[in-house]
């Protein structure tokens, strides 16, 4: 299948906001569930549901899922309970989740924008994150699974 072409509007290398990038597509893939107005679109039949609909237009059967955002509610601590159920989809073997995006930072949470002398070091200024801890945790979890998936089946004993 040929990578489809993208375009995007970004911020120019001279910092003026109207540029327009091209890329030649990517490779690896083309959806990521965030969650949305509906709600959160993780769970195994809404993953099911989104692999098979890629695949009916000729695309490689495989997607993201973004952690953090509507799938979590906006609420990071929200996050390791979505990567849970990612981690539990993969060590079942579905092949086709081959990334999680996750909101991390060094401290929990988030602050608001102010001068550097009033800020939390290593907290984040946009979007709440998970602290190292609870991400080294998530991220261990996902290693797991992913080494249950590549485990060999088991020989039968007859």
């Amino acid at each position: 299948m040929p990578l489809l072409p993208w375009l995007a509007s970004t911020i120019s290398r001279r910092g003026s906001p109207a540029a327009v990038v091209t890329t030649a597509g990517n490779p690896d893939t083309h959806v990521i569930l965030r969650g949305g107005r509906t709600g959160p679109n993780y769970e195994p039949s809404q993953v099911t549901k989104a692999l098979d609909l890629i695949a009916g237009t000729g695309l490689p059967r495989r997607l993201m899922v973004d952690a953090s955002h509507g799938n979590s509610g906006k609420d990071h601590r929200r996050q390791p309970v979505v990567a849970a159920s990612i981690g539990e989809q993969v060590a079942a073997g579905e092949a086709g989740l081959t990334g999680v995006m996750l909101e991390s930072f060094l401290a929990e949470g988030r602050q608001e924008p102010g001068p550097p002398a009033t800020l939390t070091y290593g907290q984040s200024v946009t979007d709440a994150c998970m602290d190292l801890g609870a991400t080294a945790a998530v991220l261990d979890g996902l290693a797991a699974a992913v080494r249950t998936r590549r485990a060999p089946a088991p020989a039968h004993t007859w």
